[in-house]
């Protein structure tokens, strides 16, 4: 078994080495430049290290996921998970701190030395500059990540340590292209989304090799016995939804860096295009394990079945790897280069001044987010697909909950790629239209598509103490997090101290001039908006709903502050962010001022059309519980022949009798 797994590992390797090399020399990355010319060993040893970073980041992060998704917690095979994870992260530690080192002797071709200066120099490029700075935080998150796969092995504890591995891939990430050129936000989410599947994809077969090596010794102990076809198959539901996102996110950064067809044999474009091939070829290599080689694997060729799965899966990912691994070094066609004499926008936005938005333009205008764009189409599928499994088996689920939940992420698409995605960065008004949409009208649909509980009745329980999507679901449901957030005063209290907060502090700053903030403002008034519906009037299972009354008021009391956020917006003297919103340039539309005073009009008016929607949704719960109320009662007395008031009566009865008495006697 040790041996296939050296013959594995070596074929991984053979296959990055061949692939890189092959990529730069298609793609001139092995030519030495003109100037600051680093020398053959940083040349060759960059994107070598960075390549072995890539692998090592790839073992860290699939093996968490996969152990999350595969395996039973306090099982031997969980643990040698966590073990390769923890090493994959000290490989990944110490190979990217190699290669933060090596990037500094490429870009600035400084003296190497073991003297002051050459410290003075890394330590300015590690703490000053913004790829230095990524580097830097690169190398911590995965020695933090190193320690906690290491000593952490509760669920709670991995899936932490899964969710720092995934974002210690962000940081390299948001530099991994231009960030002064048109399509830098779609690069970025591009070469984020790209990274982390192609890190869960070849993860995964890397942890298989290990756990497949490790059968014997685990199977020793019958709690610790390894189900080698099920993990197999888990992996490959994985891998799907890896090879997917690769792919997607493949096909974006491709047309931002090529710009046309015309440019697909240039060497950036021959080596994307090989990379195209061999993407194919893995997911036709994909189909065919998972419809020809899994089915036998619990029969007498498991062995030789499961060998050539990986092998051959191996020899196409190292080759992909490695290409990928040299695209980096290849300057693309189009986008790494800044326009000569840029406009106030462009300096500001890294586009163009749109032109002007008119009617028609609410409609056919678009800046599309990738990453949005993808999990907008997984949530879609994957609604659809379990309303599909519900019917096959003669489940009823209610045709205006899919109506609701289609039409809310039709909805998300429209503002995270559509016209408001398009405008936002230059009006203020369409950039709260969007929050508005996104914190109040979106969730509102959302939340009627009670996606939580067609998720509980459709996907499959486990039996074999391993967790699926639903005990995640259900973990998430039950946890003491979820209790405090879902709690209804919480909930209304992150919605509307979150919005005050972001318009009254630099977060709307912060939102504007960084990618990343964008994002995150996108998804914190999606979730707060989500829970604090939710608490209102969803059908989801929650800890604790407040009685109908209670909901009201709470609900009043979010409109009124919600109006005065509004009133406050309206009512202000200075520009927000004047720095941006007053620098455009804008030749059309109100004036920055007048477009402020819109904005706060939209917080005020609009904002609260999805409030009144929910008020009235709460009464007619209220009036429906208790119509339900007094049905069950009168059921109740049918039965038992209105015991309950005979009891009543009786005990009345009683009392009179007793007062009758008291009254005699005095």
């Amino acid at each position: 078994m040790k041996s296939y797994r050296l013959v594995g590992l070596a074929i991984l390797l053979a296959g990055a080495a061949f692939g890189l090399i092959a990529a730069l020399v298609v793609g001139g990355g092995a030519v030495p430049p003109k100037l600051l010319d680093p020398g053959p060993i940083v040349m060759w040893g960059l994107p070598a290290v960075k390549l072995i970073a890539n692998l090592a980041g790839a073992a860290m992060l699939g093996s968490l996921v996969l152990a999350l998704f595969g395996l039973r917690s306090g099982s031997r095979p969980f643990d040698i998970a966590l073990d390769t994870a923890s090493v994959g992260a000290a490989i990944f530690t110490v190979s990217s701190a190699i290669a933060a080192g090596m990037t500094l002797l490429a870009a600035f071709n400084p003296k190497l030395s073991a003297d002051r200066t050459f410290g003075e120099q890394l330590g300015t490029f590690l703490l000053t500059l913004p790829l230095g700075q990524a580097w830097l935080i690169t190398v911590l998150m995965g020695a933090v990540i190193t320690l906690l796969a290491f000593g952490w092995r509760s669920w709670t504890g991995t899936l932490i340590t899964a969710g720092l591995a995934a974002a210690s891939f962000l940081p390299l990430a948001t530099q991994g292209h231009s960030g002064d050129v048109e399509g830098h936000n779609i690069a970025v989410n591009a070469i984020l989304l790209h990274t982390l599947g192609a890190a869960a994809w070849v993860g995964g077969i890397l942890l298989l090799i290990v756990l497949r090596s490790a059968a014997k010794a685990t199977s020793k102990k019958k709690t610790d016995a390894l189900d080698l076809p099920v993990l197999v198959e888990r992996y490959s539901s994985i891998a799907l939804i890896a090879f997917i996102v690769v792919a997607v996110s493949g096909i974006a950064r491709t047309v931002v860096a090529l710009g046309s067809w015309s440019e697909l044999f240039s060497p950036y474009g021959l080596i994307v295009l090989g990379k195209a091939i061999l993407l194919l070829c893995l997911g036709l290599f994909g189909a065919w394990y998972r419809r020809r080689l899994i089915p036998r694997f619990s029969g007498a060729d498991e062995k030789r079945s499961f060998w050539t799965l990986i092998l051959g899966e191996l020899l196409l990912m190292g080759m992909a790897s490695g290409a990928a691994a040299a695209l980096a070094r290849t300057p693309p066609p189009v986008g790494e280069e800044a326009p000569a004499n840029p406009t106030a926008a462009q300096r500001l936005t890294d586009s163009p001044l749109p032109p002007e938005l008119t009617l028609d333009r609410w409609f056919t205008s678009y800046d599309i987010d990738v990453l949005w764009a993808v999990v907008i189409g997984f949530a879609v599928f994957f609604y659809i697909a379990g309303v599909v499994r519900l019917r096959r088996r003669g489940d009823a689920w209610p045709v205006h909950r899919t109506i609701f939940w289609l039409s809310g992420m039709l909805l998300l698409l429209w503002v995270t790629s559509g016209p408001l995605n398009a405008y936002q960065e230059y009006l203020f008004s369409v950039h709260m239209a969007g929050h508005m949409v996104l914190s109040m009208a979106i969730p509102l649909l959302l939340v009627s598509g009670a996606p939580i509980t067609l998720a509980l009745r459709a996907i499959h329980k486990r039996e074999d103490g391993t967790r699926g999507a639903r005990e995640w679901i259900m973990w998430a449901v039950h946890s003491p997090f979820s209790r405090v957030i879902t709690h209804p005063i919480v909930a209304a209290a992150i919605f509307i101290v979150s919005l005050w907060a972001f318009y009254f502090t630099d977060l709307v700053r912060w939102s504007l001039y960084d990618h990343l903030g964008h994002e995150w403002m996108v998804i914190h008034f999606l979730i707060s908006g989500y829970l604090f519906v939710m608490s209102l009037v969803g059908v989801d299972p929650v800890p604790y709903r407040l009685p109908h009354a209670g909901r009201l008021i709470t609900l009043i009391a979010v409109m009124a502050m919600h109006a005065f956020f509004g009133m406050a917006l309206m009512m202000q003297n200075g520009l927000m962010v004047a720095e941006w919103f007053g620098s455009m340039g804008r030749t059309w539309g109100p004036t920055p001022m007048e477009d402020q005073y819109i904005g706060g009009g939209i917080a005020w008016s609009v904002g609260e059309i999805p409030t009144l929607i929910l008020a009235i949704t709460v009464a007619i719960q209220w009036s429906r519980s208790d119509d339900r109320l007094q049905r069950r009662s009168d059921r109740a007395a049918d039965r038992d022949g209105d015991a309950e008031l005979e009891e009543y009566n009786a005990r009345l009865s009683k009392l009179a009798d007793q007062d009758r008495r008291a009254a005699s006697r005095s």
